[in-house]
């Protein structure tokens, strides 16, 4: 039978094209109950892990589960005990970490992952703690972000956080994800999200670190009234920002890549999801120093409507990303077909990575379970691409060959 979407010749026994993506059986071509890169879940839910880790949700989702759930629950523990020093610490690196390590585990880059991962983290890193100690140092606040003047919240300071510190923080992030997304290389749309998250986190990160350096170096607080608060701030700093720090910056890098062969560049596209971007860091920075005073001074409350207010920015967030994302491999996909089909699945004993059913030649999809083959971990490539010689700087995403 023939696809509706892509015109290609597809089995009759077939669930999705392999070509395409199309659902043959529902007709859904927008496919919105099968996310491409996992497709037992639907595009709109709040699945965080295959949302910003996609090329490792199909085979081994629940290590970054697991792993996340640790240093929560260690963070957690030990800002109620009163250990602040250690639990910003970890709050700070947690996300970080395991993001980098799931870069490692999939084999993202094959041959260049400390060069690029130390071009989106370090140098975001070090930019991100100077700018972070010019205006919260230099320039300064009247307060801080969780209400302890009681005086109540000031004009300069909602400038300097809804205005000054999205824009120039923005604009710090996009350095080296569009550097590195410029490269032919790593010049398609999962890269430049990818490369946005790695700097979005690394931002977080050394900007938490600097930020609060003053709980870092007054040692063991102890247990006491003020838990609640310690709790609430270093989750919020910890786990929520760096996730919409990092969603945001990938989304507006992903636009900066586009889809198919090269990169767009500064594309209208680009400059919105660049504004995009600095909106949510201004929703969430002037939310988050306005709700510090809900409660009174220093009250927990405020604190807690913090953290509640940043959750619900990044459901928000993940849901965007993955319908971009998804939109994304299913654009990219038809584009392939429309010029014979991927090289992904050429050989003779390729096997979809998920379901392990064997592809079709020239496959985009599994044509039995709807996983997006462009997504399979780099490390995994070698069994989709037996049989077939490789090619020099083939790229996982679009399908295409460059040299």
């Amino acid at each position: 039978m023939e696809c509706p979407r892509c015109s290609s010749d597809v089995p009759e026994v077939s669930h999705f094209c392999h070509r395409c993506g199309n659902d043959m059986q529902s007709g859904d071509a927008q496919r919105k109950k099968a996310y491409a890169a996992r497709p037992d879940e639907p595009v709109a839910s709040f699945k965080l892990v295959s949302t910003i880790m996609p090329q490792g949700a199909g085979r081994q989702p629940y290590t970054y589960k697991v792993a996340l759930g640790v240093a929560l629950l260690l963070t957690v523990v030990t800002a109620a005990l009163g250990a602040l020093p250690v639990a910003i610490m970890v709050a700070a690196f947690a996300i970080p970490i395991v993001y980098i390590l799931y870069l490692y585990d999939v084999n993202l880059w094959e041959d260049e992952p400390v060069p690029v991962v130390a071009a989106a983290f370090v140098l975001t890193g070090v930019l991100a703690a100077v700018f972070t100690w010019i205006w919260s140092d230099k320039i300064g606040l009247s307060t801080d972000t969780i209400g302890s003047n009681p005086a109540g919240p000031a004009g300069r300071d909602l400038l300097i956080l809804m205005l000054l510190v999205p824009v120039v923080s923005e604009l710090i992030r996009q350095i080296g994800p569009i550097y590195l997304a410029s490269r032919p290389r790593y010049d398609d749309l999962m890269d430049g999200f990818t490369f946005g998250v790695v700097a979005g986190v690394g931002y977080a990160c050394f900007e938490t670190l600097v930020l609060h350096w003053g709980w870092i170096s007054g040692g063991f607080a102890g247990p006491g009234s003020s838990a609640g608060t310690w709790i609430s701030v270093v989750l919020l700093q910890g786990f929520v920002k760096p996730l919409i720090y990092g969603s945001a910056t990938g989304l507006a890098v992903a636009e900066f890549s586009g889809l198919g062969e090269k990169y767009d560049g500064f594309t209208p596209r680009w400059a919105a999801g660049l504004i995009q971007a600095m909106v949510v860091n201004a929703l969430f920075q002037g939310g988050v120093y306005l709700l510090g005073f809900v409660g009174g001074h220093g009250s927990t409350l405020g604190a807690i409507l913090g953290v509640v207010w940043g959750l619900l920015l990044l459901g928000a967030l993940i849901i965007l990303v993955r319908t971009v994302l998804h939109k994304g491999l299913l654009e990219a996909a038809l584009e392939s077909a429309a010029r014979g089909g991927s090289n992904h699945a050429s050989g003779e004993l390729a096997f979809c990575s998920r379901c392990e059913m064997p592809l079709l030649p020239n496959s985009d999809f599994c044509s039995a379970c709807g996983n997006s083959v462009r997504s399979l971990p780099k490390s995994e490539r070698g069994v989709a691409m037996q049989g077939s010689a490789p090619t020099a700087g083939f790229d996982a995403i679009t399908g295409e060959t460059q040299a």
